[in-house]
């Protein structure tokens, strides 16, 4: 299995999570998200219990709150008026997006699988209309018709702001890839009139030594078929490589931040050691 097709199980796990706590329509609940979420269960509610750490499924909650109030701030502000979510996988974010704000372009990337399926089921559910896109890229492509230049060039607007997006994804990936990676992203966005690229980051430096760590990890790696990543010893580091891959205007925030206070995350949830990057090309 190629390293970027080995997360495409994540993608049905995640949108069982979201939809069962009403973040995106069941339409995109998928019978195997439902029994992913079962296997896992006994994992989560150690993690809960045991480790007294918020679960997988809080953790994902988190995220995703945050990372939609980061981007609606964007959007409102009318720095943002398209968004390229890349390894978008069955998220809801597009099509609740594109419905509560009329002017905005949203296009879903991922691999051409998971791309078919996403858009089988939004026509299915009659969620698919012209401001929402699922397009076909390889996020660790660095040419050809799939790479995350030429899906940009050839489905968004170089005279609007943009937003790129990458939400579960960098921990798949080892920090050779994540750096090309994001050199990729801001080699895009500084196309564009404004560029913030947003995503999610666990910092090796504050996850190392955490109680049931090692365990929850090696469990997570199984479910996604290969080893699950770390990156940078602290806030300072992974700052600093965002700003050398293109990003001179780089931050990352705590789920319980005072930046954040307005994504409303679960006093419950905020435990979470999840980072968000929010960084700017200009």
């Amino acid at each position: 299995m190629s390293e970027s097709a080995r997360i495409s199980p994540t993608a049905h796990y995640t949108a069982y999570v979201w939809a069962r706590h009403g973040l995106g329509p069941a339409a995109l609940a998928t019978p195997l998200g439902a029994v992913l979420h079962h296997a896992l269960a006994p994992m989560n509610l150690a993690w809960e219990y045991c480790a007294s750490r918020p679960s997988l499924d809080q953790m994902l909650l988190a995220r995703h709150r945050c990372i939609d109030w980061l981007l609606e701030r964007e959007i409102r502000a009318g720095r943002v008026g398209q968004v390229l979510e890349v390894a978008a996988g069955l998220s809801p974010r597009g099509a609740r997006l594109t419905a509560q704000y009329p002017d905005l372009a949203y296009v879903e990337a991922d691999l051409p699988a998971m791309a078919a399926h996403k858009r089988a089921l939004l026509e299915q559910a009659g969620l698919q209309q012209e401001r929402l896109r699922v397009v076909e890229v390889d996020a660790l492509a660095e040419s050809g018709d799939l790479a995350v230049a030429e899906v940009a060039a050839r489905a968004l607007d170089p005279e609007v702001g943009t937003a790129l997006l990458s939400e579960g994804l960098l921990g798949y990936f080892d920090d050779a890839a994540i750096r090309a990676m994001w050199s990729r992203f801001a080699a895009v966005l500084v196309r564009f009139p404004a560029g913030v690229y947003l995503s999610d980051l666990h910092l090796a430096g504050e996850v190392a030594g955490m109680r049931g760590t090692g365990v929850f990890r090696f469990l997570l790696g199984a479910f996604v078929q290969g080893q699950t990543y770390l990156h940078f010893a602290d806030e300072t580091a992974a700052v600093a490589a965002l700003r050398e891959a293109g990003f001179p205007l780089a931050e990352l925030h705590r789920v319980d931040s005072p930046a954040l206070a307005g994504a409303e995350v679960p006093a419950r949830d905020r435990g979470h050691v999840v980072r968000l990057i929010e960084a700017r090309t200009r």
